[in-house]
């Protein structure tokens, strides 16, 4: 009896290695996050290995544990073709009117305005308006709009919230778009509502702070896994939760490594999320930590899932499979580790560091669905620096932008237009056209004329065309999208510049194989005076540097029209009252978008007494070092900006002498030059 005991167990031991071996014990469940089709029921997601799954049931099978109520969608059939009519964007494009507030301005509904006011969006009139924007009341005035005098049944108005509103609607809301955050997958409307994140109350308006990463590789000893608890706390599990079951609450002891609220979130490699309503708000706490958000049967929309492609950045599994998904994690190839965290951070700069930010990218989805899919390819969305900055207006075409050279395979055209700004002094640059002109990479010659004095009537005779245009007398004219550039590059001048023809072959050549840059022969650094309790810059000469000017300098074209139509009027104003903020207000456009420092490459030293900084507005005089006046324009426009974008380097790009044999006989010359 006891021998054939012993057989059942040898039996069932051996049956139990051999499932094991056959695949169907611990195999990998991870899931797309995909935008679930309006009136189509709610099961599981679609299944990255769905082959695995053939032996047990197709994922169409696989429904929800126990019955749910049906809950009907939000104005019946509605979709973008049926209930927004896009003959009124036409004419200019997308134009916002807000509803002005029934009762007192909260904190929220202030940063909303203030990011609404400050886009190219904005409309004072609800006549012109292609869309009506109707703020739902936040939780700290508790206050009830009334029905919109234009309500129209909702047609063209978008009601957006931040946070769950207090009281319930007194009207229906028809044919309105909603944006909200953290839809349930119920009521959420594909490519007609807008699913927005679920934000604190104290998310900074604009700017915001940067991602929490320092390595994208985990290192041996981190933390496999943090859990999401409760008030919005994180437990460091390691490789081991069983302590921690799905719904966030651990039976033992925490120890020492108990985060709370507002504090650091854990350096792990994958935080996991429960997949209801409360823990929504650890989604962009995990996203900011650069920690990889493993959603557990999330019962909530993705925010912006229309147009991001959360597969590159968060992985979403069935909460009923914990060793499965466990396995998985710890065994998923470091490359792919890498990536993942890459594009947290990218996510989280680019869409929801800010209010300002979660709204444009609101108001740019809604715009895409006016031009077509042909207005922000996914690319766009889905790659740095994010289709915020990737004006459509500019191009539908990536190759045509500075930031996506690399992943078309293509570079910018051959040749380059030089931009000379003739201001104050009103003196034909008739040496430094004939220099430029020289180069065999110029493309055409545009003399930007800004002086009171009339543009000579006889100019030097080149070899490219030249180019006369009437200037308004504003220093930022030089950065206007002039329709006479004909060439990615600008090579950006003054008239007092002094450059030999050598010295803007070797930039230009430099500028080819960093597009997205600025890439100059002056520069200025900046520093934090703890004097002053502020941000300065100067223009002595030091191994550190973080701006350019553009008085000499090669950009790519679109930065002109980044220039135009992104940056707030009230900057561009400043840089006109301040001539020399103009060079501290491009170089901290280019640094926001590209994260990277410019260029520098070589200047002859008989140029040096003849160093071009801007003009002062009443003289004409050049000077060395900012004046008292454009120092606090630095402040003014981190202020502007909601952060310091610049990025200091010490990197030069110098030809060493490669023309010249006398490199050859003295190779000291070479070390000292590099």
């Amino acid at each position: 009896m006891q021998s054939w005991r012993r057989k059942s167990l040898w039996l069932a031991l051996l049956a139990s290695w051999l499932l094991v071996l056959l695949g169907l014990f611990p195999l990998l469940r991870l899931a797309v996050p995909t935008s679930p089709r309006a009136g189509a029921p709610q099961g599981w997601p679609r299944w990255l290995d769905a082959e695995l799954l053939q032996s047990f049931a197709k994922p169409g099978e696989l429904l929800e544990d126990g019955p749910r109520p049906p809950q009907a969608l939000r104005g019946g059939s509605c979709n973008w073709g049926a209930c927004f009519d896009t003959s009124k964007c036409r004419g200019g494009g997308l134009k916002v009117f807000v509803y002005p507030a029934a009762g007192p301005v909260s904190e929220t509904r202030r940063k909303i305005l203030a990011s609404v006011e400050g886009s190219r969006y904005h409309t004072l009139s609800a006549a012109e308006a292609c869309l009506l924007l109707l703020l739902s009341p936040d939780t700290s005035t508790g206050e009830c709009d009334p029905v919109p005098p234009q309500w129209d049944g909702g047609r063209n108005h978008l009601v957006l919230s931040l946070h769950p509103a207090p009281c319930p609607r007194t009207f229906q809301l028809g044919q309105a778009m909603v944006a909200e955050a953290s839809p349930t997958v119920d009521t959420f409307r594909p490519g007609f509502d807008v699913a927005l994140p679920l934000l604190p109350e104290a998310h900074p308006l604009r700017g915001g702070v940067p991602g929490q990463l320092r390595q994208h590789s985990p290192r041996p000893g981190v933390a496999l896994l943090a859990l999401a608890e409760d008030g919005g706390r994180w437990h460091v599990a390691g490789t081991d939760f069983s302590a921690c079951p799905w719904d966030g609450r651990c039976e033992q002891d925490r120890g020492p490594k108990q985060t709370h609220p507002g504090a650091t979130l854990p350096n792990a490699t994958f935080c996991l999320i429960p997949g209801r309503g409360p823990d929504v708000l650890h989604f962009l706490q995990a996203l900011q930590a650069g920690c990889i958000p493993v959603l557990l049967s999330p019962r909530w929309e993705l925010p912006f899932s229309e147009v991001i492609d959360w597969t590159k950045a968060a992985i979403v599994a069935d909460e009923r499979l914990p060793l499965q998904v466990l396995t998985a994690l710890q065994e998923m190839p470091l490359t792919r580790v890498l990536a993942l965290r890459q594009q947290t951070q990218f996510l989280w700069d680019a869409y929801f560091s800010s209010v300002e930010k979660v709204i444009h990218t609101t108001l740019e989805i809604i715009q895409d669905r006016i031009f077509g899919p042909s207005a922000h390819p996914s690319l766009l969305w889905n790659s740095p620096p994010g289709a915020i900055l990737a004006l459509p207006t500019f191009s539908p075409s990536p190759s045509d932008f500075p930031f996506y050279h690399l992943q078309q395979g293509s570079r910018p055209l051959g040749r380059f237009s030089a931009l000379i700004w003739a201001g104050a002094l009103g003196q034909p640059p008739l040496k430094l056209i004939q220099a430029v002109a020289g180069s065999e990479h110029c493309a055409q010659i545009l003399v930007l004329w800004s002086s009171e004095k009339p543009p000579p009537t006889g100019w030097p005779k080149t070899a490219v065309p030249l180019t006369v245009i009437d200037g308004h007398r504003k220093v930022s004219d030089r950065f206007f999208p002039y329709s006479a550039i004909s060439t990615d590059a600008i090579l950006s001048l003054d008239a007092h510049s002094s450059l030999s023809t050598s010295e803007v072959d070797f930039a230009f050549v430099v500028w080819q194989s960093f597009p997205e840059r600025m890439v100059g022969f002056l520069t200025w650094s900046h520093f934090w005076d703890e004097a002053r309790g502020g941000w300065g810059y100067t223009a002595k000469r030091t191994n550190e540097f973080s701006m350019v000017l553009t008085s000499a300098a090669f950009y790519h074209r679109y930065y002109h029209t980044l220039f135009t139509h992104a940056l707030p009027k009230a900057l561009r104003t400043l840089a006109d009252e301040a001539p020399t903020c103009v060079d501290v207000l491009m170089n901290f456009l280019v640094a926001s978008v590209t994260k990277l420092p410019p260029i520098k490459v070589p200047y002859g030293m008989w140029h040096q007494e003849a160093r071009p900084p801007p003009l002062e507005p009443g003289g004409p005089g050049l000077r060395q070092e900012p004046q008292p006046a454009a120092q606090n324009c630095i402040n003014q426009m981190a202020a502007g900006f909601g952060h310091m974008p610049l990025v200091s380097s010490r990197l030069r790009l110098d030809p060493v002498l490669f023309k010249d044999p006398v490199s050859v006989l003295h190779p000291r010359l070479l070390h000292e030059a590099a």
